[in-house]
């Protein structure tokens, strides 16, 4: 399942890249004569209600969807170790602050929070990226936290204390390579929650705002037309559905591959 799902990943990564190339149609075009046109040799995934190609609408919304979520996560990731290393390190008043500010974004559901930080900064793609990304620095913050405290008693890093090695040396030369392995594990499974996510404040109208091509959005849309013309969530539907799937296997792959534990 790890190599089905690297390649699921690289043919989605492929979609979104080559998908200005790939797209039969611009994804804005407005054809008026071809509203809700069912799926045919012009229209392969048919038409919406404002005669749009959804073939070409769900290669671009390949794009808004993994760009987010990269980009989030890539936010989330960068925040969340910062502080974990600060707090676990530095062990004290300062870790107290950082855990308590922690504590206090999980004590709100993930997708709450999301939803009042959008509405607070204004409805746009930006805006979600930034909340997808808020959102998961408590998970990388205590996860690294946890690891810094479990590797700054170890042998080692005291043999490298009683050398004379400074508190940079030892962060950078000692702890940050015991914590690669965990980071990329929770980073890889971050992502499909990050896709689903984005798709989720899409849907809501606080995402990606029309004319752009969003997944989430698309399926707002087709919501209106389930029993008329069910092609119009059918295909952003399914992208969603692979895309979560591919990264949530993707993950576990790559933790079987990192935890020296599950190879025993």
């Amino acid at each position: 399942m790890g190599v089905v799902s690297l390649i699921a990943v690289g043919v989605l990564t492929l979609l979104a890249v080559l998908g200005p190339a790939l797209a039969p149609f611009d994804p804005t075009e407005q054809v008026l004569d071809r509203m809700l046109e069912s799926p045919g040799r012009t229209h392969w995934l048919g038409t919406d209600d404002l005669g749009r190609d959804i073939l070409s609408r769900v290669l671009y919304g390949a794009r808004v969807s993994l760009g987010v979520g990269v980009l989030a996560v890539a936010l989330s990731l960068g925040l969340g170790v910062a502080l974990g290393l600060v707090s676990g390190y530095h062990a004290g008043w300062l870790d107290g602050v950082i855990m308590r500010v922690m504590d206090g974004l999980l004590a709100f559901p993930s997708i709450v929070l999301a939803l009042a930080i959008t509405a607070a900064l204004g409805p746009s793609l930006r805006n979600a990226m930034i909340a997808i990304g808020v959102i998961g620095i408590p998970g990388f913050a205590r996860l690294v936290r946890g690891q810094v405290l479990a590797l700054r008693s170890q042998e080692f890093v005291e043999a490298a204390r009683a050398l004379g090695a400074g508190d940079r040396r030892i962060v950078v030369r000692h702890i940050v390579p015991g914590t690669v392995a965990v980071v990329v594990i929770h980073a890889s499974l971050r992502l499909a929650f990050a896709v689903l996510t984005e798709a989720g404040l899409s849907f809501l109208g606080l995402g990606a705002q029309p004319p752009t091509p969003s997944w989430g959005a698309m399926l707002n849309t087709g919501r209106e037309y389930l029993e008329m013309a069910p092609w119009l969530s059918l295909a952003p539907g399914a992208a969603i559905f692979l895309t979560t799937l591919s990264f949530n296997f993707l993950g576990d792959a790559v933790r079987d591959v990192l935890d020296p534990r599950l190879r025993m």
